[in-house]
């Protein structure tokens, strides 16, 4: 063929980070098959979905089969009812926003990737390490990256000091997902306080917004001014066990603009022309894990999947290894032991201990000497980890 291709998926690495690590696994058990490997590497989660949610969508289903309440295409934006059970959901932690401003969708993977295409050239600024789907959808673009260097000095929480006063599109995840870190009022005030005064655009990954037990924001609308130049994209794949029934949702408030030109009605066009929406079936099921007692059930799950991050967090605590998260997080993300580099970690891990983690090297050149371990196995698969991880560190 003589067609042009886009160039700039030339700049991605090779494999996506899971990719590799899934294929490093596949490798050593075909040549181990007497060995088995305990994952807590991908952050899948391992319990079914609430029994709410079940007979939400198994009633879904029933009028999906009768021709008086069968439904074809959904909305592209997701059904008034949803929309409204989300803004309803925010304001249970004192957050106002509309069901207008809501836009339903397949996942915040989805949303994270294609947010981008709305956007001009502009400059981004990505922490690092990073959630790699930042990345990568900016390169595929051909945008200029600037990375902002997170550390063990700054708790894997960089702030915007020392940073060219200029406009970006600013991507800010907490908590974390690589390092389980969590940003305070206070520091995410001085972000948003950066965004007004330089002309940018935060575009805030709230995904783990439940896990958070503390007394930290669950949502960057809960900081004054935030609304003005803020986009929030969450999900609940981690909170009510969506992983593979794929719903999420973006806020854009009608408040942001770029010169004259209202921000969400360039995403609701976008959405328009390539979206089809969330099928009822799923809208159903996620009205349900929203609703009080659904959300009630989800949290006993988000309970569990913490007990497990505790297990994982005392037995650093007992080891003497450095941390991050397992509190308000699903994630731990700790120093490789005796100076490891991270694959160098992952691979010994992996020979000697028949355990999966995520190499920290793989989310950004920051991650090289970390780890990341994930809450999201059964409670016997974590506590077996750990019985083997007693012994060997």
């Amino acid at each position: 063929m003589k067609i042009n291709i886009n160039e700039n998926y030339k700049n991605l690495k090779e494999s996506y980070l899971f990719s590799e690590t899934a294929r490093r696994i596949r490798e050593y058990s075909a040549k181990n098959p007497d060995k088995k490997v305990i994952k807590l590497s991908i952050g899948d989660v391992t319990l079914p979905l609430t029994k709410s949610v079940i007979s939400a969508m198994h009633e879904a289903v029933d009028e999906m089969a009768d021709k008086d309440t069968f439904r074809g295409y959904a909305p592209e934006y997701g059904y008034d009812f949803l929309r409204e059970a989300v803004a309803n959901y925010y304001s249970t932690f004192g957050v106002t926003v509309a069901p207008d401003e809501i836009f339903c969708s397949d996942g915040a993977k989805s949303d994270v990737g294609n947010i981008t295409d709305i956007f001009g050239d502009n400059e981004i600024l990505i922490p690092d390490p990073v959630y790699p789907v930042y990345m990568d959808s900016n390169i595929m673009n051909g945008r200029k990256i600037t990375l902002i260097k997170a550390s063990e000095e700054n708790g894997f929480l960089p702030m915007p000091d020392g940073i060219a006063e200029k406009p970006y599109i600013i991507y800010i995840c907490s908590p974390n997902n690589p390092t389980g870190a969590v940003y305070s009022r206070e520091q995410l005030k001085i972000w948003v306080d950066f965004a007004l005064k330089s002309g940018s655009l935060i575009i805030f990954d709230s995904a783990y917004e439940a896990y958070i037990k503390e007394d930290y924001p669950r949502s960057i609308f809960e900081i004054e001014g935030s609304r003005e130049c803020c986009i929030e994209i969450c999900s609940l794949s981690k909170t009510a066990g969506f992983t593979g029934t794929r719903c999420a949702w973006t806020v854009v408030p009608q408040e942001l603009s770029a010169g004259d030109t209202k921000i969400a009605k360039l995403w609701a066009r976008r959405q328009a022309t390539k979206f089809n929406g969330i099928p009822y079936v799923v809208q159903k099921g996620a009205l349900a894990a929203i609703s009080p007692e659904g959300h009630k059930e989800a949290m006993e799950c988000v309970d569990y999947y913490m007990g497990n991050a505790k297990i994982i967090a005392e037995l650093l605590d007992r080891k003497g290894i450095w941390y991050t998260g397992g509190i308000n997080s699903p994630y731990i993300w700790l120093k490789c032991p005796n100076g490891m580099g991270s694959w160098e970690f992952f691979d010994w891990l992996l020979e000697n201990a028949q355990i999966a983690g995520t190499p920290g090297a793989g989310f950004g050149e920051a991650g090289e000497g970390f780890f990341r371990l994930t809450s999201f196995g059964s409670r016997e698969a974590t506590l077996e980890a750990i019985e083997r991880l007693e012994k060997l560190l």
